[in-house]
């Protein structure tokens, strides 16, 4: 059986001033739904770094060619989750935290 292809996706959040501590209390109580819906979809290796003095959260993930990634915003505990968070990060119009995606310049295997 041939290995699943998958791309590896880095990105940047913006996380609200003083919400450090709330931000990683909740991620420490991430909803398993969520982490069900996420690893079903081919998500996987996810990973978020802070920048404490920009106030910057970095991400990486890796994830499938599985068309269920695309559908992951419009999953009800996707939207859910993004209320869940939308008090401690710079959001869109539609409640989705605003990312900025970052490219590889560097990668050693």
């Amino acid at each position: 059986m041939a290995p699943v292809p998958f791309e590896q996706v880095a990105f940047k959040m913006y996380l609200n001033h003083g919400c450090r501590e709330e931000y990683q209390r909740r991620h420490d109580a991430i909803w398993p739904e969520l982490v069900s819906l996420l690893k079903a979809a081919g998500v996987s290796d996810y990973s978020i770094y802070l920048d404490v003095e920009h106030a910057e959260l970095y991400a990486t993930l890796k994830r499938s060619a599985n068309p269920a990634t695309a559908e992951l915003p419009s999953q009800p505990v996707m939207r859910r989750w993004w209320a869940h968070m939308a008090d401690l990060l710079r959001c869109n119009a539609d409640g989705n935290p605003v990312t900025t995606p970052l490219s590889r310049l560097f990668h050693m295997a």
